[in-house]
């Protein structure tokens, strides 16, 4: 795949993670593709907060449009492209759904789970790894989550 192309959908779940933001949630976004038609499947913004669900990471909640809307659990052979390196929940969903390509942003040190932290898809006990492209406009997707969070500590 193209870097290009990977920067352009990338594009996109910042967009997602954008709107995130505005609604007060942890700025993260997510899409979904179907690399055969290069046509977006879902897309979705973190929203526990609205949801009143702590499991509505914006991964989790692409992952259940795209499984909505192709009535079909699995998604084998789909791209995930998301702002911020998955936890360790989002990369459990990953697996399940047998998501063939995840390409995230900016990694996350503290909370990751693929290349940070338990490193979930090294695991003996993951039966499904996707391909991994990490660090895709990692800088706006960081700088994304710095000025949102340094805008909460100071109140505005």
């Amino acid at each position: 795949m193209s870097e290009t192309r990977d920067q352009s959908f990338m594009q996109l779940a910042l967009a997602e993670a954008q709107a995130a933001a505005e609604a007060g949630e942890v700025p993260v976004g997510a899409i979904i593709v179907d690399p055969a038609t290069d046509m977006v499947i879902a897309a979705a913004g973190n929203a526990p907060i609205a949801g009143h669900d702590p499991t509505a990471h914006a991964e989790i909640r692409a992952i259940r449009m795209a499984a909505e809307q192709l009535g079909n659990y699995r998604l084998s052979g789909l791209e995930l492209f998301v702002t911020l390196e998955p936890c360790a929940m989002c990369a459990g969903a990953i697996s399940f759904a047998r998501i063939g390509r995840l390409v995230f942003g900016a990694g996350d040190e503290k909370g990751g789970a693929v290349e940070h932290g338990p490193q979930f898809f090294n695991q003996p006990t993951c039966h499904w790894k996707p391909e991994l492209v990490s660090g895709v406009l990692s800088e706006p997707s960081t700088n994304l989550l710095k000025s949102f969070f340094k805008a909460r500590r100071k109140g505005t």
